[in-house]
């Protein structure tokens, strides 16, 4: 519940800095036209994603037949949870790792590599998967993409009036309202990426959380998230960072990109990722009965 709430938050945060950029930079017509622009390409992305993200995963259907422990396990979460069935995909990477995308629970499909289907025991996948239909089921996709609409829809607005000289209803010969522009155009989408990622983390935090309430064993995910932070951080997996972000741990820490991940200072608040220490402290104050911080 407070992920929930904290998501809600930072979405008004982000959708007030647009508001109120748009109204500064070009105007209310400005705003709207930028916005509708980010709108259109991200709702085609949003009704791709699926596709999109499977590609770039080299994510390939895979049978009952194929994986039926996969099948059995997501099976019975899902009619637990009364969600469809996902289509189940594998992807074939030694490193250990599993996502889920899709727009809504009939459109859905959850992704394995191979090497997690190695490390992990019966109760670890089982944590991992329902952390992944637990995204599915609370619509991260949906939220990711509207968070994306307004931050991308702030960026063009930006490029907009930096390339046209436009400074909406802003006198120019106000030299304070330039300098404020000016600070708007260079902050704003900085500002914006920042609140993004904070609401990736956010989902992350959540799916972890309704996760371990559906199978009832917060402890056997937090073993899996140790066993996922020693196998990304030494096991390298070639993906779009575009995609890296859908996946329960990055999958590019093996290349050094710590910052995306975790870390302190200014590396966490650009990272997709919470910390997956922060994750396994929460889910064993969650085994304890304690409060999740």
């Amino acid at each position: 519940m407070r992920n929930n709430m904290k998501t809600l938050v930072l979405m008004a945060f982000l959708g007030a800095l647009f508001v109120g950029v748009g109204q500064l930079l070009g105007g209310t017509n400005g705003a709207l036209v930028a916005l509708v622009i980010a709108g259109l390409l991200n709702f085609a992305m949003y009704f791709f994603s699926t596709k999109i993200a499977l590609a770039s995963a080299r994510a390939k259907p895979v049978s009952e037949a194929e994986l039926p422990n996969v099948y059995s396990i997501v099976r019975s979460l899902t009619q637990r949870e009364n969600m469809p069935m996902p289509e189940i995909y594998v992807i074939e990477s030694p490193q250990p790792n599993a996502f889920a995308t899709g727009r809504n629970p009939n459109h859905a499909a959850v992704a394995v590599t191979r090497g997690i289907l190695q490390m992990m025991d019966n109760a670890e996948l089982e944590g991992v998967l329902a952390h992944e239909i637990s995204h599915v089921r609370n619509r991260d996709i949906l939220i990711s993409s509207i968070a994306a609409t307004v931050a991308a829809a702030l960026s063009f607005l930006v490029r907009i009036t930096f390339w046209t000289g436009g400074s909406g209803n802003r006198d120019r010969n106000n030299p304070v309202a330039g300098i404020v522009g000016l600070l708007s155009i260079i902050l704003a989408p900085l500002a914006a990426m920042v609140i993004q990622m904070a609401i990736s983390r956010s989902r992350e935090y959540e799916a972890d959380h309704s996760g371990a309430e559906i199978t009832g064993s917060p402890l056997a995910l937090a073993r899996a998230l140790a066993k996922l932070e020693d196998g990304t951080s030494k096991i390298p997996m070639e993906v779009s960072p575009s995609t890296a972000q859908l996946f329960i741990a990055d999958p590019l820490k093996a290349f050094g990109r710590a910052g995306r991940s975790g870390g302190s200072g200014l590396s966490r608040m650009f990272s997709t990722h919470p910390p997956i220490p922060d994750r396994i402290a929460r889910l064993e104050d969650m085994a304890q009965g304690g409060i999740i911080r």
